[in-house]
């Protein structure tokens, strides 16, 4: 059968709707809000009972230059001209847009704003970019989140799915309600007490439990069971998202609600949020991500639909970059260029020769120091996974100049290759074996946890038996439980962790997160974990090194003493107050990396048994603290 011609209706003088007889778009002009899907013999997937701007929309939420935090003004991208781009047997392209003036000044985000939509023939879905561009004399203005966000059918969609070990039935945002539902320590947790559905009763319910992060975040969605379809946000790409591979993003949760976020601050702060300042020339196309339809017969098994979107996904991603958006700000696989090589590291401690860099992350982002990729948000960053023998292939990169950056699973610190890299048009480089050599002065004496820039290997606690989610128990990513920071003082009412070296287990021992302690309604006080240590002899004369790599640290002061822990004895080491990833109150386990080395005396040190002391010494609410993903003392070095 040939697949059905595809079909623009004008339906009235405020809407327009792209059919390709699989599936009906309905879009209002020239807003360029979704307010009305159609499939499978339902008239609407949307929401009905919502306004028609509160569907399916793009958003902004932004503030004037100067603002600090991560929150401003929440904006719902409205247009005002329609064009059709593209009208053919084959495709449809719309374009929805604005553009900023100085009359608008402090109304409205100061950018020129393009809204795509694409349909295809004989395609189970629609596909959506967008263009944002600040021309030069405009204002400056801070840019805190962009995406697009759809919002379902509540009678219809119950089970939501965002990975193979992360779907289920979800509740209804009615149980949220305060007849309903008892909020927790903060607004998006709440603790379901007389949901409609009783299953739910006494689960606690977060959007943030379900976020991922960018490198494996490409489909998840919702599936109604009557009929049985599913309705999937598939993101072909990480490119356009800022932050680099490990940034965390929220996915699908209670509404039911679906979205591709591009840009937040979400288990970051303020580090990513871009600002741009008075006449900043930019532009940037987020996007396009597919919005897939897909059904089963009645009689079949409804949860298949997830591996079908699996499928779908997959299909997409190695369409990348698409041969059909019509904007010329997209770039075509010719127009693109790739780079490959192979990646070594040399770590003389750990072997005398070079070994590979097995499962390297390897990427392409804007030129910086090492390690800045992870707090760049302005524009693209290209990323791969280098195989056992370190080799890679980065394909399909936007013609600019980038640095190389890379981080190895098993080693602390971060590669930047110095020399600045020009992608042009069709170009293919070819680069010489690099050589990564991290951070080392002398011989491993101990370390605790393993670096891989999370605090996965640590100790994770069961959950209150009063707030627990059942999709995580015994289930790999425990730490997504809710309340977890308050169980450190359960498990040590009497004093903080001292871990012994020979002696203590990480895995068991040592808490995932160094957290406040509470000591009544609203006082906290800052915890000192003790690492002890023997060294059969010291050299006074020579420097010992401490290694301490952090996952995430939230408006933390991280001070660090050597066998003396008097408050009154001034740290040997101070971060000073860092981070605001929030990661403790999001259920994370990483937010942005940090590595500190501390160098360390001998005459410090004495034969005999040592002790460290880390204290956490900023403390006025539960959200404060640390989690460490490696640490490591190394002796002097070795002069042989």
């Amino acid at each position: 059968m040939t697949a059905p011609g595809l079909h623009l209706h004008l339906p009235d003088d405020h809407h327009v709707v792209m059919d390709n007889g699989i599936l009906q778009v309905t879009l209002s002009v020239p807003d360029g809000i979704v307010t009305g899907i159609t499939y499978n013999g339902v008239d609407n997937l949307l929401e009905v009972l919502n306004d028609e701007t509160n569907r399916g929309y793009w958003d902004v939420v932004w503030s004037s230059t100067g603002t600090t935090g991560t929150t401003g003004t929440f904006e719902r991208l409205i247009c005002t001209t329609y064009k059709v781009i593209l009208e053919t047997d084959d495709q449809i392209e719309l374009s929805f847009s604005r553009t900023w003036d100085v009359s608008l000044q402090d109304e409205i985000i100061p950018l020129n704003i393009d809204k795509r939509f694409i349909m295809l023939k004989g395609s189970s879905g629609f596909y959506s970019y967008a263009i944002y561009e600040h021309l030069e004399g405009w204002p400056g203005f801070n840019l805190d989140e962009t995406r697009i966000a759809f919002k379902l059918r509540k009678d219809k969609f119950h089970y939501m799915a965002m990975a193979d070990n992360r779907q289920r039935y979800m509740p209804l945002p009615d149980d949220r309600l305060p007849d309903r539902g008892q909020t927790l320590a903060y607004p998006e947790a709440v603790l379901l007490v007389n949901p409609i559905e009783p299953e739910f009763k006494g689960e606690v319910d977060d959007k943030y439990q379900y976020s991922c992060e960018d490198k494996d975040l490409k489909v998840h969605g919702w599936i109604c069971m009557d009929p049985s379809l599913g309705f999937w946000i598939i993101i072909p790409s990480d490119e356009f998202r800022s932050g680099g591979p490990l940034k965390q993003n929220l996915t699908s949760h209670v509404g039911p609600t679906a979205l591709s976020v591009f840009l937040s601050a979400h288990y970051a702060g303020e580090d990513l949020v871009p600002k741009f300042g008075q006449g900043e020339p930019w532009k940037k196309i987020f996007g396009p991500v597919f919005i897939y339809l897909n059904s089963v017969t009645s009689g079949e098994d409804p949860l298949t639909l997830w591996e079908d979107a699996k499928k779908q996904m997959l299909m997409e991603v190695q369409s990348w970059p698409y041969s059909f958006p019509a904007s010329e700000d997209f770039p075509s696989a010719s127009q693109r260029g790739n780079i490959s090589g192979r990646l070594l590291v040399l770590d003389r401690y750990f072997k005398d020769d070079k070994i590979s860099a097995s499962g390297a992350y390897v990427g392409l982002a804007p030129p910086g120091e090492a390690g800045s990729w992870q707090r760049e948000c302005k524009d693209y960053q290209f990323w791969t996974r280098a195989d056992e023998e370190g080799n890679y292939i980065i394909s399909n990169i936007r013609a600019g100049d980038y640095n190389l950056y890379a981080y190895v699973p098993g080693f602390i610190g971060d590669y930047k290759y110095d020399i600045k890299i020009t992608i042009t048009s069709g170009c293919s480089i070819e680069m010489d074996d690099l050589v990564f050599e991290p951070p080392r002065n002398g011989p491993t004496l101990w370390e605790i946890g393993i670096p891989d820039r999370s605090a996965r290997e640590f100790y994770i606690p069961d959950p209150d038996p009063k707030y627990v989610n059942k999709l995580f128990i015994n289930h790999p990513d425990r730490f997504r439980q809710y309340g977890l920071w308050e169980r450190y003082a359960d498990l040590y009412p009497n004093g903080d962790i001292v871990f012994t070296i020979g002696e203590s287990d990480y895995k068991k021992d040592w808490f995932f997160v160094q957290v406040t302690r509470k000591t009544d309604e609203k006082t906290y006080q800052g915890t000192t974990w003790q690492i002890k240590f023997k060294l059969d002899n010291v050299d006074q004369n020579e420097i010992y090194t401490l290694r301490l790599a952090l996952a995430s640290a939230a408006q933390a002061e991280l001070q660090v003493r050597v066998n003396d822990n008097s408050s009154t004895n001034t740290p040997l080491f101070s971060s000073g107050v860092i981070g605001k990833d929030n990661a403790i109150a999001r259920h994370g386990i990483h937010g942005l990396y940090w590595l500190f080395n501390v160098n360390l005396q001998g005459t410090i040190l004495i034969e005999g048994e040592n002790t460290i002391y880390l204290t956490q010494a900023n403390a006025t609410n539960p959200f404060q603290g640390i989690m460490y993903d490696y640490i490591r003392l190394e002796g002097p070095p070795s002069h042989d």
